[in-house]
């Protein structure tokens, strides 16, 4: 039996091959054999931008080794032992090469493998001599083949045995002149582009499309290291996607536009997750990873742990503004946990361990090394030159550059910010060229992301031009960018107050509601649901008719995730004596019930309990009456009491007590009636 390896999950030069079973018949390994050393001879027809010679040469010989095996399988023959034990030593040795050449031959790790020409030789080298040893124990005398073949695999393997596999002078030249750019950038000097495009026509990177195709596999590379705990290779890494992302933005000037997928639109996770500011993982009292993130009233959010410690302290004030809490609820904020396990599944973070270990997130914002640190600040400089005075080609693809750059980690969005990038791009919006405002929106979202990025935003007056965009975009997908950038500026309090101001805001947000692709209307539902920690604005979203909107969400919608996003937004309406009046009003009341037997998530059901615990305070007996008939509801609310968040099993105490009150008061009523009825009898 012939194991076989899960390619997908393969690192660039590593070889994890395996070793043929002990009980595995001749007549199977020899196919086996045959078939791989077809695979391996095809790479004749790939490109090699570098280690050439090698891969040849490699080629070549398992050519005629390849014909051997044939021969060997066509005549028929019972294998000894012997030989099937140099077989099998082959199969391995083979399964390496062919991990090698196809490493040395993939599309975006050409950068990568010229740097690594030294291992990589090495590593031709061993395999090679491997095959040398195996043929050297090959008991050819057992074996019928006919002379011509012996006299190859013997001429092969004295080949083998002297074979030096050094490294090409060209490529020896291409990579010093790599670590002379880099040590250039490192020393904060712009390197000659010359000498860059040099480098690129060694490795026959001649677009934009094949040097971003580079950025992306180095980019996956150290994400992949930070999961296997390793960040060895992060500063050779770091500094290869430097040079690259500038050589992009810098040296081609034609660009294309359709590397994103509009991925704002589509995949809203993935977007929240690469772009959210890890620190805002952090619970502001304890400093550590949240594992149980909950809300307050002033809309600030903590670590449940933490924030109770707090509160038992007899603190009722929020710890990070000084506010005083107008209760001491804590809602659970079930996105931000989300978001938070995403991130340590993303980046090789255990969420079990964060207590204890004290995970330093920042290194995942760090730019991993000096040279890619100044190469993305010369980056930088030259985008919002090119935003502020470039054609106007220029300044949509300066645009789209920055929407790219700034989606990778948050230091560069830190050098972007520091560099003035946000007014130019905000003078884009206003741009008659649907494409180049969607670039330009897109680009501010991710900038919005980090709390200078808002400030600076907002004091160039840039909130009323990403609000026009919201009311107004070319683009459907424009809008519904603008929308997840008003739920970041939403982060802040004052920003709440004048968002809503804006008549208009809340109206286009349930325009996207209704109309948007199913991560537009998610992005609209969290940004509503931000500005709602400002009370005004939540009369503000009642009289715009919200509540319908949502209703009419959450019946369409078969996402189980923006159904609780919803759920969590008619809670905060519903806390209002007019949004359970709406509510009640539109007959949402059984599928509120409904929704409480059937949604898959603890947080969508905690949040029905809280639009009924609402419902009964602020309607009264119209509500309860239909409640008290319910029979499931009752095993529901005791188990959110033993399973639930405390929040929850709060609301569903409360819940259970109003009903019991009813039903008591609807009993000694009866009894009282009857007793009334057997006096009168009587008479």
């Amino acid at each position: 039996m012939i194991q076989k390896f899960d390619r997908n999950d393969r690192r660039i030069l590593k070889f994890p091959a395996v070793h043929p079973c002990e009980g595995i018949s001749p007549a199977t390994l020899l196919e086996s054999l045959i078939a791989l050393s077809q695979v391996i001879c095809n790479y004749q027809f790939r490109f090699f931008a570098t280690q050439r010679r090698k891969a040849r040469e490699t080629i070549r010989q398992i050519l005629i080794l390849l014909m051997f095996f044939e021969e060997v399988r066509d005549h028929g023959l019972s294998l000894p032992d012997s030989v099937v034990l140099c077989l099998s030593e082959l199969h391995l040795t083979f399964q390496k090469i062919q991990f090698l050449l196809e490493d040395c031959a993939r599309e975006g790790g050409r950068i990568l493998i010229l740097m690594k020409s030294h291992f990589v030789a090495t590593q031709f080298r061993s395999l090679i001599r491997a095959v040398a040893t195996a043929l050297d124990v090959l008991p050819l005398s057992s074996i019928e083949v006919s002379s011509e073949t012996k006299e190859l695999v013997e001429m092969l393997t004295k080949q083998a045995r002297k074979a030096k596999m050094e490294i090409d002078p060209a490529d020896e030249t291409a990579m010093k002149r790599v670590i002379l750019v880099l040590n250039q950038f490192e020393n904060r000097f712009e390197p000659d582009p010359f000498m860059i495009r040099r480098i690129l026509g060694h490795l026959d990177i001649k677009t934009w499309a094949e040097c971003h195709r580079e950025i992306r596999f180095l980019d996956e590379e150290i994400r992949a290291e930070y999961l296997d705990g390793n960040e060895r290779e992060v500063p050779l890494l770091s500094s290869l996607l430097g040079l690259l992302s500038y050589c992009r933005a810098v040296l081609f000037e034609d660009c294309d536009f359709g590397v994103i997928d509009r991925s704002e639109g589509r995949n809203s996770n993935f977007e929240v997750l690469t772009c959210l500011n890890p620190e805002d993982f952090r619970c502001p009292i304890s400093l550590e990873l949240m594992t149980d993130p909950v809300t307050v009233s002033t809309g600030q959010t903590y670590d449940r742990v933490s924030i109770q410690k707090w509160l038992r302290s007899g603190n009722l004030v929020c710890p990070k503004t000084g506010e005083k809490l107008t209760s001491t609820e804590m809602v659970p904020n079930t996105s931000l946990k989300k978001l938070i396990q995403q991130f340590c599944a993303e980046y090789g973070i255990s969420l079990a361990k964060s207590s204890k270990k004290n995970h330093d997130i920042s290194r995942t914002i760090l730019p991993g090394s000096p040279a890619n640190a100044q190469a993305i600040r010369f980056l930088s400089e030259f985008l919002t030159l090119s935003l502020g005075y470039g054609a106007d080609y220029q300044k949509n693809k300066a645009a789209y550059e920055i929407r790219l750059l700034a989606k990778s980690n948050l230091f560069n969005r830190s050098c972007l910010i520091e560099s003035g990038a946000i007014p130019p791009l905000l003078e884009l919006l206003a741009s008659t060229d649907p494409g180049t405002q969607e670039n330009a929106i897109s680009a501010l979202l991710k900038l919005s992301k980090q709390p200078r990025g808002q400030k600076a935003i907002i004091e160039n007056g840039g909130l009323s031009s990403i609000l026009a965009v919201l009311q107004n975009g070319m683009r459907l997908e424009s809008r519904q960018i603008a929308a997840a950038t008003v739920f970041y500026l939403s982060s802040v309090h004052e920003h709440r107050k004048m968002i809503g101001e804006n008549g208009k805001t809340i109206p286009a947000l349930l325009e996207l509601i209704k109309e948007g692709t199913p991560c537009g209307k998610k992005n609209s539902v969290v940004a509503l649901f931000a500005l709602l920690f400002y009370h005004r604005n939540r009369q503000r979203a009642i009289a715009a008719g919200a509540v319908p909107a949502l209703l009419g969400l959450l019946e369409s919608s078969d996402r189980v995730e923006l159904k609780t996003d919803v759920l969590a937004v008619l809670s905060t309406l519903a806390d209002s004596v007019d949004g359970s009046m709406e509510i009640l009003q539109a007959s949402a009341l059984p599928l509120i019930l409904r929704l409480l037997q059937s949604i898959d998530s603890r947080a969508g059901k905690e949040h029905c309990v809280s639009i009924l615990h609402s419902l009964c305070l602020n309607c009264g007996a119209d509500v309860v009456s239909i409640l008290a008939t319910d029979t499931s509801l009752m095993s529901t609310l005791y188990s959110l009491l033993t399973e639930g968040t405390s929040h929850a099993g709060r609301k569903a105490r409360s819940l259970i007590k109003i009903l019991q009150k009813f039903c008591e008061m609807r009993s000694s009523r009866l009894v009282k009636e009857v007793h009334q009825e057997q006096f009168v009898n009587v008479w």
